[in-house]
């Protein structure tokens, strides 16, 4: 037996011994995408081909920790209902022995393309890397190609998570980098056929302009067109907190800019994150045949109190986020979830128009674990309104202040701990919340909070506070 049929048997060995335990979890969840056993991570080779969309995503089904990651495997025709499909990769080749590390997919000539990074570690614990490529005509059994990316004189063998596209007649790769001298960078190649590759230089990073210090490491780089614009998505490592941003361990963002295929020059703004929770990182997107740039993200962050999940118990940890469809409006994205997710609502709504005067009220029926709640026609005049939410989560908007906070009981300590942001003015809230998860999308999407709580499993209450008059409609749904 080769060493691929070997773990591919001691995964499923291990599903099969852990699956009622897994079950057994009240912090489960219903509609996100999670592992069937072990550790999920970044999302992999996101791409719709044939009609159907498909995810993968890193995966160590072993433990509950990282390690020698597989790529793991969802199937949907429709963003909503999701199959999980055997094992894509496994890191069965000495290119590759230490982890089929994050990647992308690219549709070409009918085939799925996937490049991914392979990861070799020595018995000192000196890495090396490659990028890999992998062929497959039904996105499901992928034959390896091996290594077509070896690493570049200036860089550390902290370089990674190639995403490829096609533009001009050529394709382009972007592969997530640290410099010599520990600055985190994007660097940029290029090919005529998906095999031969050529280095063009640094993208954005590595020491030179406005991310020229920003960081020691980027990871899990994506560059795209989106309403005219180039938008360069990345995670970088190594940011201080500067007042109410970069306050989780690792952050990710964006840039907007414009990308010269001719040249591989890339000019562009000041650095924004995309998330304000507390559990985002690695996002990563697609276009589909709708014309939609879609994303989807891991909800967590690496290093950031992992082990203090109360899911361990249960042999898992981790999930993705919702799959959200990205705008750009006035030089600033806003993510939405895709309309497909109203499918998941059942066919009752309940629905208020709401005054609340120095008071705190909860409604007949808006309540819930698995449910969408969205506000809107919202008017904080003066004071501040709040959203309780069991004993684990506080939503709380400062009319006064212009500060909107997202505030959840440690799950490591039980000390209450917040995210934070400057806005405006709130008009819409839209929250979907999944037993052990919540996505909190402000004001269409302008801004967004993502984390993941852990409220007790038999609280499912929800209240409404005001600190002087607020008013707002609020629409409920139990979600399949």
């Amino acid at each position: 037996m080769n060493k691929d049929k070997q773990l591919r048997q001691e995964v499923a060995v291990e599903i099969e011994n852990h699956l009622n335990l897994v079950k057994q979890d009240p912090y489960r969840l219903h509609y996100h995408l999670m592992p069937p056993v072990g550790l999920l991570n970044d999302p992999n080779g996101f791409i719709q081909m044939n009609g159907e969309y498909h995810l993968y995503y890193q995966w160590m089904p072993f433990k509950t920790g990282h390690g020698a990651k597989f790529w793991g495997h969802y199937s949907s025709k429709d963003l909503v209902n999701w199959k999980h499909e055997e094992i894509a990769l496994t890191p069965s080749e000495w290119f590759e022995k230490n982890g089929c590390y994050s990647g992308s997919a690219i549709e070409h000539d009918g085939h799925f393309y996937v490049f991914y990074t392979g990861n070799v570690k020595n018995e000192r614990g000196e890495r090396e890397t490659y990028q890999c490529l992998a062929v497959s005509k039904d996105g499901i059994h992928y034959e390896k190609k091996g290594p077509v990316v070896t690493l570049p004189e200036g860089f550390t063998a902290h370089f990674r998570d190639p995403k490829v596209w096609q533009q001009d007649e050529l394709f382009f790769m972007v592969v997530g980098a640290q410099t010599k001298d520990l600055k985190g960078s994007v660097v940029l190649l290029k090919s005529n056929d998906l095999f031969n590759w050529d280095y063009v230089g640094i993208l954005a990073g590595g020491g030179e302009g406005k991310l020229g210090d920003f960081g020691y490491m980027f990871e899990c780089p994506d560059l795209f067109n989106l309403e005219g614009k180039d938008i360069l998505i990345f995670s970088p490592q190594g940011l201080e907190p500067k007042g109410m941003n970069y306050q989780n361990v690792y952050q990710a963002g964006y840039v907007v800019g414009h990308f010269n295929s001719q040249t591989g020059a890339y000019d562009h703004q000041l650095f924004e994150e995309l998330d304000r929770g507390f559990d985002f990182y690695a996002p990563q997107t697609t276009i589909d045949t709708h014309g939609r740039r879609l994303l989807f993200a891991w909800m967590s962050v690496p290093d950031q109190n992992e082990q203090e999940h109360p899911t361990i118990e249960y042999k898992w940890i981790h999930n993705m986020t919702l799959p959200r469809e990205l705008n750009l409006i006035d030089g600033k994205i806003h993510q939405t979830p895709v309309k497909e997710l109203e499918h998941l609502r059942d066919s009752e709504m309940i629905s208020y128009s709401v005054k609340l005067n120095k008071e705190s009220r909860e409604l007949d029926g808006i309540s819930g674990k698995t449910i969408e709640l969205m506000l809107d026609q919202i008017e904080v005049d003066e004071g501040w309104m709040e959203i309780s939410i069991s004993d684990a989560g506080r939503l709380i908007y400062s009319s006064d202040q212009k500060i909107f906070t997202f505030e959840r009981k440690s799950y490591v300590d039980g000390t209450t701990e917040k995210r934070q942001c400057k806005l405006e003015e709130l008009n819409s809230l839209r929250l979907f919340i999944d037993t052990s998860s919540i996505e909190i999308f402000i004001n269409n999407g302008k801004e967004t909070f993502t984390s993941r709580f852990f409220p007790n499993p038999a609280d499912q209450h929800i209240s409404f506070s005001a600190s002087k008059e607020v008013s707002f409609t609020v629409n409920k749904w139990n979600l399949g």
